[in-house]
C-alpha cells in the first residue's frame, strides 16, 4: 500500500488513518482527515469460490479540495467527494447510498449518517459563525447515528 495515494497541499491525516490504496486514492489540497478515519479502495467477490481464489476488485476514490471527513467515518469504494465538503463523525460513505446525487457528494455539502447521506449545503453561516452550529452538527450527527435514541437538549 502507499504507491496508488496521491495527495494536495497542506494535507492531514491524523492517527490511525488507514488508505488502502490497492486501486487510486486522489486527495485535494487543504484536505483534514480526523484520527480512525479509513479510506478503502477494494472490495472482494459476493461470490465464495471467487473470494477464496483471491478475486479483488477496485474503484476510486476521490476527495476534493478543502474536504474535512471528521473522526471514524469510513468511505468505501467507488465514492467522490466534492470540494468544501463536511463527512459527518461515524459516518460510512458508501456509493451506493448517493446513487441520486449520481455517486458523488456535491461541493459545500454537509453529509452524515449510516449510510452517509447529504444533509444540507453548507452555507455562509458555517463558514463565518461556526461555534453556534458546532452543536447543530453533533445533535444532526446523533440523530442520523442512532435516531431511535436521539433526544436534543434544550
Amino acid at each position: 500500500y502507499g504507491y496508488n495515494t496521491s495527495v494536495g497541499d497542506n494535507f492531514f491525516l491524523n492517527v490511525n488513518g488507514r488508505l488502502m490504496d490497492s486501486g487510486k486514492i486522489t486527495i485535494g489540497n487543504n484536505v483534514f482527515i480526523a484520527p480512525g478515519v479509513s479510506i478503502i479502495t477494494e472490495e472482494h467477490a459476493m461470490d465464495v469460490k471467487q473470494r477464496i481464489e483471491g478475486l479483488e476488485y477496485t474503484h476510486p476514490v476521490t476527495i476534493g479540495d478543502n474536504v474535512w471527513i471528521c473522526t471514524g467515518v469510513i468511505v468505501l469504494p467507488g465514492v467522490t467527494i466534492g470540494d468544501n465538503s463536511v463527512i459527518g463523525a461515524g459516518s460510512v460513505v458508501a456509493e451506493s447510498a448517493l446513487v441520486p446525487q449520481g455517486k458523488i457528494i456535491p461541493p459545500e455539502t454537509l453529509v452524515a449518517g449510516v449510510p452517509a447521506k447529504p444533509l444540507r449545503e453548507l452555507t455562509e453561516k458555517d463558514r463565518t459563525d461556526w461555534r453556534e452550529t458546532k452543536d447543530w452538527y453533533v445533535h444532526i450527527a446523533a440523530q442520523y447515528l442512532d435516531p431511535d435514541n436521539y433526544h436534543p437538549v434544550k
